[in-house]
């Protein structure tokens, strides 16, 4: 549902609701209020770079217009980008051939140019235009041939921003699909997977990850694409439930034929 929509809706439950002037006035002033906050682009619909890499978020007046849900999953989004930044940075750490390929100076400049394809909306010039999950599919093919650890990262929050309707911020006036959702959790499963599959024509790794050797035991990788997975689940099961319990409660008012309070 658009914003427009949303308004539109909120302006005619308003008028639904016993036509009583005051509750109207009272919902046109909330109608009006958010409006503005929207028009003003006091309401973003992306968090900044420090946000998400410092895993903090200051106050600000917008939450206003958050419900419990819309601030859950605005800090889910912050904390998956910081995981797959974590991981961008430790599979080049790894795997130093992959950032070199893209002729940049040095490992950090490579980073901050996917930050910027992620948070700005810009797609990887080497991924041919393609975002969500057919940029993951190509960064996970043979076909693929660049800088596959900014490509990888790039298309895997490419995907987890599709799903959450192209947002990385969300307020009232947003709405999330608990489907799409669960689906980007199942995506990050088969691509941790497939990274951990995928080998070249001689049987070696596309890109180093975990591992379980000799020499020690690494699976932070595995541990960090896990930390996504639940909490995508757990965002999924939070969105499911909280329409689950409008329509109970919509039910119990039918069946016991509740008065509104009037005060």
């Amino acid at each position: 549902m658009s914003t427009k929509q949303r308004l539109q809706w909120l302006n005619k439950g308003s008028a639904w609701s016993g036509g009583s002037a005051v509750v109207a006035g009272r919902w046109a002033v909330v109608v009006t209020l958010l409006a503005t906050v929207l028009a003003i682009g006091g309401c973003s619909p992306r968090q900044d770079h420090q946000t998400i890499v410092s895993n903090r978020s200051a106050i600000k007046p917008s939450e206003f217009f958050q419900s419990h849900a819309d601030r859950m999953a605005t800090l889910g989004m912050r904390n998956n980008l910081n995981s797959l930044y974590r991981l961008m940075d430790k599979l080049y750490l790894r795997n130093p051939r992959e950032w070199r390929k893209t002729g940049l100076a040095d490992a950090e400049t490579v980073k901050r140019a996917v930050h910027r394809a992620i948070e700005l909306d810009q797609p990887l010039p080497q991924l041919g235009g393609r975002t969500d999950i057919a940029a993951l599919g190509y960064a996970l093919s043979a076909e693929y041939q660049g800088d596959r650890v900014g490509a990888f990262i790039y298309s895997l929050s490419s995907m987890l921003i599709a799903a959450h309707g192209g947002r990385t911020e969300y307020y009232l006036s947003d709405s999330l699909d608990p489907q799409f959702i669960h689906n980007a959790a199942r995506n990050v499963e088969r691509a941790s997977w497939m990274l951990a599959q995928r080998t070249d024509a001689g049987g070696k790794p596309w890109l180093l990850s975990n591992e379980i050797s000799a020499e020690g035991r690494n699976l932070s990788y595995a541990v960090e694409f896990g930390k996504v997975v639940a909490r995508l689940d757990l965002l999924t099961d939070v969105l499911d439930e909280r329409y689950r319990r409008m329509g109970v409660s919509y039910a119990q008012g039918l069946l016991f034929m509740n008065f509104l309070p009037v005060q």
